[in-house]
Formats: structure tokens, sequence, C-alpha cells
């Protein structure tokens, strides 16, 4: 039996190498494209236009991570309810791809839909987490639900499992919200979400965010708080704009080397006087 030969060997090697170069393209060109799916999935998702109201300024900012298919669970929301008040909304999915993205928007979809019948954040969101489970899913979302009265700075706000928001007021205190919380959306059917109730005082801030502005492999999540807290401080004693400090977070958002998208909600109060 003849022997191969040198360059028999060579050609071989020659092809399988060419045979894996050509899966590595097709699995690098697979997730090229499940990647840029689910952002512009995420993306159409995402409201285009906030609410209006006197004194009050809403800002948005959204980033997608920067690894791999880690993209698609991040969300924020912002609406009128029926009673003229505003809902106010931010959330993460578990998980980072097109499931998760498509999640997002059923639980998005699902609050808007609810609150139509309820705009009281515990209910609304003891609803939401009830529907979730209905539908037989098993992803959960974290969320935190806030109704603000525009014309008196009164907001209520509760949470599911999502970290809590930051405030500030323009005499220079800031801080963390204390607020107790209630378990994600989508584990368990009939759980309780406690309300808290808050002022947005003139020229004061509240920022609420995902867990991507604040904590990443260079920067532990308490960290990541605080550098938020003193933004917001000197944003609110400056008179920044609120697209000021919503920029200035989700740029901040870079320095903890985030492997995840990260959303950030600012919310900005005028002397209502000045609206009469």
């Amino acid at each position: 039996m003849p022997r191969k030969s040198s360059t028999d060997d060579g050609d071989e090697l020659l092809a399988r190498l060419g045979s894996l170069t050509a899966q590595a393209r097709e699995r690098a060109e697979l997730q090229r494209t499940q990647v840029e799916l689910a952002i512009a999935l995420q993306r159409g998702m995402l409201p285009r236009d906030l609410p209006a109201a006197p004194g009050l300024h809403l800002a948005v900012r959204y980033t997608p991570a920067n690894l791999g298919l880690n993209v698609g669970g991040d969300w924020y929301d912002a609406f009128v309810l029926p009673d003229g008040r505003i809902g106010l909304a931010i959330g993460d999915v578990q998980g980072h791809n097109i499931e998760a993205a498509a999640f997002m928007g059923q639980v998005r979809a699902g609050l808007r839909a609810l609150a139509s019948v309820t705009g009281e954040p515990g209910e609304l969101l003891a609803r939401t987490n009830d529907l979730l489970l209905s539908l037989g899913g098993d992803l959960f979302a974290t969320c935190t639900f806030m109704r603000l009265d525009p014309a008196s700075g009164v907001l209520e706000s509760a949470r599911a499992g999502h970290i809590p928001f930051v405030w500030a007021t323009a005499d220079g205190k800031s801080g963390v919200a204390g607020d107790e919380g209630g378990p994600p959306l989508g584990i368990e059917k009939g759980m309780d979400y406690p309300v808290s109730r808050h002022r947005l005082t003139t020229g004061g801030v509240f920022v609420l965010l995902t867990d991507g502005v604040v904590e990443g492999p260079s920067l532990n999540i308490e960290d990541g708080l605080d550098q938020v807290v003193r933004l917001a401080g000197i944003a609110a004693v400056a008179g920044l704009a609120v697209h000021a400090l919503a920029a200035a977070v989700i740029k901040g958002a870079e320095s903890v080397g985030h492997e995840d998208d990260a959303a950030v909600l600012v919310v900005g109060l005028d002397d209502l006087g000045n609206h009469a």
C-alpha cells in the first residue's frame, strides 16, 4: 500500500484548516446577526417619545453591551396614566439575548396595559407578576415602577427586585433610596410589592438606572451607586439639565468595564409657580 507523501499531508492539513475557518466565519456571522437583531428588537420596543407636563423634565439614555450577545435585557418607559399622572418604569430581564429582548417587550406591554386598570405601583407590579407567570415562560425581570404627580411633586414607588434609585435636591442633599422592595417579576404568584412615597422638590432629580450602569468587573454596585449619587448631587446644585446628567451617568458606566447593557431615566422638576 503506497505511503502518503508530505505533499498529501500538507494538502489534507490545508483542507482541514480551510473547513475550520469557514465554520468559524459562519459562527461569527450568525453571532453578529443575532446581536444586530437583538439590538434592533430592543430599540424598537423602547419608547420614542416621552410624556410632557408643566415643570417636568425627563431624560433617558441606553447603551447596549459591548461583549458578545450580552444585549437585550434592559428597558425603560414613561407614559401618561388615565388620571393624568405620569408612569415611570425601568427594568432588567434575566439573560441577554433575543429571548430576553422579546420578554422585555412582554413586560413593558403588560405594565402599560395593566396601568389602564390601576396605576398604584404595588398593585400594578403584583398584577404584572401574575400575568407573566400565566404566560408560562422561564425568564424573570426586575423592575421599578413610579407614579408621579407633576403638579405636587408627589411620587409613589415600588420595586420588584430592582436596584434602588438615586435622589438629589437643589440644596445639596443626595443619596440612595432605602425603599423596601419585593421579589423579581415572574418567579412566584401572589407576591406583594410595598409602596413608598417621596416628593420631587424644585430643582431636585431622581435617577432610575439598571445594574449595568453601576456594576461591572472593575466596580462593585455600592461604589457604582456612590458615583451616581455624586453626579446627581453636583447636577442638582449646579442646576444642570436632566439631559446632561443622564449623559454623565451613562458615560460613567463605561468606567465599570461593563459587559451588560445599561439604561438611565432621569426625572427633574422646575418651580411649578413658573408654569402657572
